[in-house]
């Protein structure tokens, strides 16, 4: 018989003697007893309640306290009796804030969080109530229980008797006084959760709040004596809500005459005031901004859910800096010896996702630090205003003409861009994300600190609704353009201006405008063979428009313009809402180095405005990132608003400081004369004696067809249609009507006419 093999090693002794034995329970004391029933008690309770065990305990507690509230009349019963007299020993007198304290906490329970705020809540609450029991019976005289149970019952009861007469037996009145002052404030800090660091910084913002207040109401008080002498008080009414106090803006400089002139000081802008009776809009006319008071609890706290994430994804960071903005906030993390990158770079969305917000930008690293940002769309967003930017101190630093209050930064700073330095710049974005309002403060900063003579606009407007407004402001040197047509003739004056300066600045020998100036405030140029030409802004809402119409002939004056023209003080602002290739082209790219992006759709769109990725990522209304030619990484700027009604203000003012002088007349002029030029030297490339031969052909037949002058004439097709445009533009012939021929609008009289002239000439 075959003997049997057990399948496992070992036999059941060994396996016997190897089980582990259980431990033997530990006797627990009443107390650990009465605990352990409560917790098991508490735990069931939450895990069949789930979310709303907090809320089942806070309307307990609730109802407890109403409760309570009518055992103090008597209508509680015989429970409320003996729990009137129970309170009344426990806390003697404070025992009316008792229903206070437990309603405050069951309602924080019912409308607070429900993950980890049930605990720190109470025993924040149970902290602050003993803390102050001890403080009040300290104050009171802090009478020990035993023999004066009745005198104790009257002041803080037997909890403020054993807490605060041991502390004032050891530490003396001032020292328990110090102790119970200290116990309460970190109950209220538990509860809030809020730090010291915050604390002291609230009082310090408290404290200068205060000190500006102050400071306005002295102002206030003193601005009838302090008022200054206004020579136009027809204009020089304020229409803003209040005036800052501000330094007075510095007055262009009065041009030099060519003779010897006094030495003696004179007040400059008294004198400036006086010659042209034109004063700046004040500050007054346009509005503080509102909003964007920083939670530091939230920030926190939100600082705190993107550490767990990163680790929990298995990234070891560690958070650096807090930047609160206007719009966002950047989260500085530093990342720990030998973590890659790319691991936070490929997080964007899971750090969405458990913040909660539309969309994250990460800065991969921030530019000139060591670290990663990760900015954060805020919750209660901040209304920058151009009133801000322009009364900033960044503002009243020197700066030149062209310098338009832009925004504010991340970290809350102004910022203004200086057109001259751009020198050009090329807005786009989708519909709504702000580039008009972004347009508007432009021109609106232009009105504030500059003058007709210095700075002159052109506007076009194909949408003939958002730069309107501002017809009849000196500033402009046409009306408003809302013809594409009209618009390609202004930009070819713009470039026929340009060649003009070119020549005046090689006659004056210097190399910009700048130069131009200052040799002629300095009356070394002839006042008859030079003019002192003002700085010239184009601005076109619109290039879509534009180029649907005459796409051609507006990308070149526009390139030309981009290459020159930023020697002679003519720049350009472009704004469309279609960032495309045909749009915003290759060679208009090249040549407009600044662009403000705005909120785009697409990561496509994105890269044909910055070359990159970015700007898809953006939260809208004027949330932008700004490329510069001397600053080529993209800066994420909150642009100002200024409204409507504050637009008018400002345009009404300096309406009434001078009339419009519009050249509507010498621009168009200018442009038929560079059209005729272009069309005369296409004219010439072709021979004169067949153009005089096409055009007796067609008169005499009156058949205005390229085929027939092919046959007749014995040229190509290229050549043929040359003449005919030649023709068209002679009045010959009228427009092509496609397959049909032209028609034709001379007759042979007039033809008799033209030939006997030519004859004549010759």
């Amino acid at each position: 018989m075959p003997k049997r093999t057990p399948t496992r090693k070992g036999s059941g002794r060994r396996r016997v003697s190897s089980a582990k034995k259980k431990p033997a329970k530990k006797m627990l004391s009443p107390v650990g007893a009465i605990r352990q029933s409560l917790a098991a008690v508490r735990d069931s309770a939450r895990a069949n309640l789930g979310r709303q065990a907090d809320d089942v305990w806070g309307l307990v507690l609730v109802v407890v306290s109403l409760l309570i509230v009518l055992a103090f009349f008597d209508l509680a019963g015989p429970v409320g009796n003996g729990f009137d007299k129970t309170s009344r020993f426990l806390f003697g007198i404070w025992r009316y804030a008792v229903p206070a304290v437990l309603s405050a906490i069951g309602v924080a329970l019912i409308v607070g969080k429900p993950t980890d705020g049930a605990r720190r809540i109470v025993i924040g609450g149970v902290t602050t109530f003993i803390g102050t029991l001890a403080l009040f019976h300290l104050l009171t005289g802090a009478v020990s229980l035993r023999p004066n149970i009745e005198l104790v019952q009257k002041t803080g009861g037997a909890v403020g008797a054993l807490v605060a007469f041991p502390l004032r037996r050891i530490l003396g009145v001032w020292g328990a006084f110090v102790v119970l002052a200290a116990t309460v404030g970190t109950g209220v800090l538990i509860m809030t959760r809020t730090s010291v660091r915050e604390l002291g910084l609230g009082f310090v913002d408290m404290w200068r709040e205060a000190r500006r207040m102050a400071r306005s109401a002295f102002i206030e008080g003193n601005r009838v004596d302090a008022r200054p002498v206004v020579l136009d008080t027809a204009a020089a009414k304020p229409r803003g809500k209040h005036e800052r106090a501000k330094k007075p803006k510095p007055s262009p400089k009065p041009t030099a005459p060519a003779h010897p002139v006094d030495k003696t000081p004179v007040p400059v802008p008294v004198v400036d005031l006086t010659k042209s009776g034109y004063q700046l809009p004040p500050l007054s006319l346009l509005d503080d901004g509102t909003g964007g008071e920083v939670n530091r609890r939230s920030l926190e706290e939100t600082a705190r859910q993107l550490e767990d994430t990163l680790l929990q994804h298995g990234v070891d960071a560690t958070l650096t800096k807090i930047v609160p903005g206007p719009t966002v906030t950047r989260y500085e993390i530093e990342l720990a010896p030998g973590v890659k990158v790319n691991r936070v770079s490929n997080l964007s969305h899971d750090l969405a996702y458990a913040l909660a917000t539309p969309d994250v930008r990460l800065l991969v690293p921030i530019p000139g630090k060591s670290a990663i940002g990760v900015e954060v769309p805020n919750a209660k967003r901040r209304l920058v205003s151009l009133g801000d930017i322009l009364s900033s101190a960044e503002a009243a630093m020197p700066a030149g003409p062209l310098t338009v209050g832009l925004g504010m930064d991340i970290s809350g700073q102004p910022k203004l861009l200086n057109l001259s330095e751009l020198p050009h710049v090329l807005i786009a974005g989708a519909t709504g994300a702000g580039k008009s309002s972004c347009i508007n403060a432009i021109v609106t900063s232009l009105l504030m600190r500059t003058h007709p003579d210095d700075v002159r606009l052109i506007m076009v407007d194909p949408k003939r609704v958002e730069l309107g407004q501002y017809n009849g402001v000196p500033h402009l040197l046409t009306r408003v353009i809302t013809n594409p047509k009209k618009a390609n003739e202004a930009l070819k004056w713009a470039v026929a201006e340009m060649d003009r300066r070119y020549d005046l600045l090689a006659d004056a020998k210097v190399r910009d405008i700048e130069g131009y100036r200052e040799k002629w405030e300095a009356g070394n140029l002839d006042r008859d063979g030079f003019d002192r030409f003002p700085y010239v802004v184009v601005v076109i809402d619109e290039l879509n428009d534009l180029m649907m119409v005459a796409g051609r002939e507006v990308e070149e004056s526009i390139v030309r313009i981009a290459q020159m023209a930023r020697a002679v003080g003519i720049h350009l602002v472009i704004a469309t809402q279609r960032p495309s290739v045909d749009v915003i082209t290759g060679v208009i790219k090249a040549n407009v180095p600044s662009r403000l992006a705005f909120s785009v759709a697409s990561q496509t769109d994105s890269r044909v405005i910055l070359d990159g990725a970015g700007a898809e990522k953006l939260v809208g209304m004027g949330d932008m990132l700004v490329v510069t030619a001397t600053d080529p990484r993209p800066q994420r700027i909150q642009g100002a608003f200024v409204r409507e009604s504050e637009v008018h203000s400002v345009v009404d003012w300096v309406k009434k400081q001078r009339e419009a002088q519009y050249q509507d007349k010498e621009v168009l002029e200018v442009a038929a004369a560079v059209t005729a030029a272009r069309a005369a030297e296409e004219e010439d490339d072709e021979d004169a004696e067949l153009i005089r031969e096409a055009m007796e052909l067609i008169v005499r037949s009156q058949l205005g067809s390229t085929s027939m002058l092919q046959r007749k004439l014995r040229i190509g097709f290229a050549r043929a249609g040359r003449v005919m445009d030649s023709l068209e533009r002679m009045g010959v012939v009228g427009p092509s009507l496609g397959s049909k021929a032209r028609d034709v609008l001379m007759t042979e009289e007039e033809l008799e006419e033209v030939l006997v002239t030519q004859t004549t000439s010759v």
